[in-house]
C-alpha cells in the first residue's frame, strides 16, 4: 500500500460524490439566474426545484418546506431566533434550550441573547438528561414566549444518537418548538420529519458527499417560520434572500438522492467500524471508546488512550497516511479539550475521532491499525502485532 492514504474523517466532510460532481458541472453550464423568467432562467429554476425534491425526500418532507442556505450554520442561525411568524402575526420564543454536548452552531445560540440560552446536561454516555430537560421546560415562563429546544440528533464527535421521540414528547408537553440538527445523521439513519417528532430539521450538503457552501432547513409545515436572517430579494419564498447557489444546490440534491439510495448499505459500514474498535481495544486495552454503551451512528468512533494527547496522535496518524480528527473540525484548526467530553463528565485532553463512509475500504482499516500500532510503540504504549 505504498503511497496509500486513508481518509477517515467523514464527519468533518465527506468526499465529493461522483453524482454530485456531475450534477454541479451540468449546473455550471446553466448560465442563468433561477429567478429569471426566460427559457434559460426556467431551466436553472428546474435544477433548483429538482434538488429541492431530492433533499425533501431524504427526510420525507414536502419539497415546498425546504429552504436552501449557505450551510448548516446559517440554517441554525436562522432558526435559533426569538422572532417568528405564524400566519400574518408574530410569535415569540423567549428562551433557547440546547444540549451541553451540542455542536457550537447550536451552543452559541444563533440570534438569542446569551442570558436566554439554557444548557441542558447529558449523562456519561452522552445522552441528553431527559429529567433535566423536563424540569427546565416545566420552569419555563410562557407569559413571555414559548420555549425553543434545539438538539443534535447524532453527536458529531461521539456519534451518540439522542432519544428524539422522548425529547419530542417533553417539548410538545411544554408547548415548545423542536429544532433537530440532523447534519451527522442524514444518510446514516432513516429520517422522517413527517412522523411529527421535530418541527424543523437542519441539513448540510458536504456531510453527505455534496459540495461545501450548501445546506438547508426543512420545516414540518408552513404554519410558522422564523423571521429571515438574510433579507433583500424574495428568493426561497422570502425565507432566505440572495441568488441561489445553483451549482451547490445541484450537488446537494444529487448527494441527498445518493444518500437515500445507499442507506440500505449502512450495515457494511458498521462492520468496518466494529473492526476499527476491535483493533483499538486489541492494541490499547486501556483505551476508552466514548458513548460505546449508547446507540451510536454506524460510522463513528471517538476514543482516547491514557497518556496519549489527541493533538500529538492526530499528527502521528497524518504522518502515517491516515486522516482522523481530534474532535470537531469546526474550530479553525484548534485542538484541545473536548466540550463534548466535558459535558459527559470527563476531564480530558481531547479524543480521536475516526469516521468512515461508503468509500472506506479494508485497506484503509489496515493502514489505521498499522499507524496506531506504530504510534503506541513509539510512545511505549502497550502495542501488539496488528491483526
Amino acid at each position: 500500500m505504498t503511497g496509500h492514504r486513508a481518509y477517515l474523517d467523514y464527519n468533518a466532510s465527506a468526499p465529493l460524490l461522483p453524482e454530485a460532481r456531475s450534477a454541479m458541472l451540468t449546473a455550471l453550464d446553466a448560465a442563468a439566474n433561477p429567478s429569471s423568467v426566460h427559457r434559460e432562467g426556467r431551466a436553472a429554476r428546474g435544477i433548483v426545484e429538482a434538488s429541492r425534491r431530492d433533499v425533501a425526500a431524504l427526510v420525507n418532507a414536502s419539497a415546498e418546506h425546504v429552504v436552501f442556505t449557505s450551510g448548516a450554520t446559517e440554517a441554525a442561525t436562522t432558526l435559533l431566533t426569538p422572532n417568528w411568524r405564524m400566519g400574518r402575526g408574530d410569535l415569540r420564543m423567549s428562551k433557547l434550550y440546547v444540549s451541553a454536548a451540542d455542536h457550537p452552531c447550536l451552543l452559541n445560540g444563533g440570534r438569542f441573547p446569551a442570558d436566554d440560552i439554557v444548557r441542558v446536561g447529558v449523562g456519561r454516555d452522552g445522552v441528553c438528561d431527559l429529567d433535566a430537560l423536563s424540569a427546565a421546560l416545566a420552569a419555563h415562563d410562557r407569559t413571555d414566549g414559548l420555549p425553543l429546544v434545539a438538539i443534535h440528533l447524532a453527536n458529531n464527535e461521539t456519534g451518540v444518537i439522542q432519544p428524539v421521540p422522548a425529547i419530542s414528547a417533553i417539548v410538545k408537553a411544554a408547548g415548545g418548538v423542536l429544532v433537530l440538527d440532523a447534519v451527522q445523521a442524514a444518510g446514516r439513519i432513516a429520517l422522517d420529519i413527517a412522523a411529527g417528532a421535530a418541527d424543523f430539521v437542519i441539513l448540510s450538503s458536504h456531510k453527505i458527499g455534496g459540495p461545501t457552501g450548501a445546506g438547508a432547513f426543512v420545516a414540518a409545515s408552513d404554519l410558522m417560520m422564523p423571521k429571515p436572517l438574510v433579507t433583500g430579494g424574495g428568493q426561497e419564498k422570502g425565507h432566505r434572500a440572495g441568488t441561489e447557489n445553483l451549482a451547490g444546490i445541484a450537488g446537494f440534491g444529487a448527494a441527498a438522492r445518493t444518500a437515500r439510495e445507499t442507506l440500505s448499505r449502512i450495515d457494511g459500514i458498521a462492520a468496518l467500524r466494529d473492526g476499527i474498535e476491535n483493533t483499538i481495544q486489541s492494541l490499547a486495552p486501556d483505551a476508552e471508546i466514548f458513548g460505546q454503551g449508547a446507540e451510536r451512528l454506524a460510522n463513528t468512533t471517538f476514543f482516547a488512550i491514557p497518556g496519549v494527547k489527541a493533538e500529538t496522535a492526530q499528527i502521528g496518524f497524518d504522518l502515517a497516511g491516515v486522516a482522523v480528527s481530534a474532535g470537531s473540525a469546526c474550530s479553525s484548526g484548534r485542538v484541545g479539550p473536548s466540550h463534548v467530553l466535558k459535558a459527559m463528565g470527563r476531564e480530558n485532553d481531547g479524543g480521536l475521532r475516526v469516521s468512515i463512509g461508503h468509500g472506506t475500504t479494508p485497506d484503509d482499516i489496515e493502514l489505521f491499525a498499522s499507524a496506531l500500532s506504530g504510534l503506541l510503540a513509539r510512545r511505549g504504549g502497550r502495542a501488539s502485532e496488528a491483526a
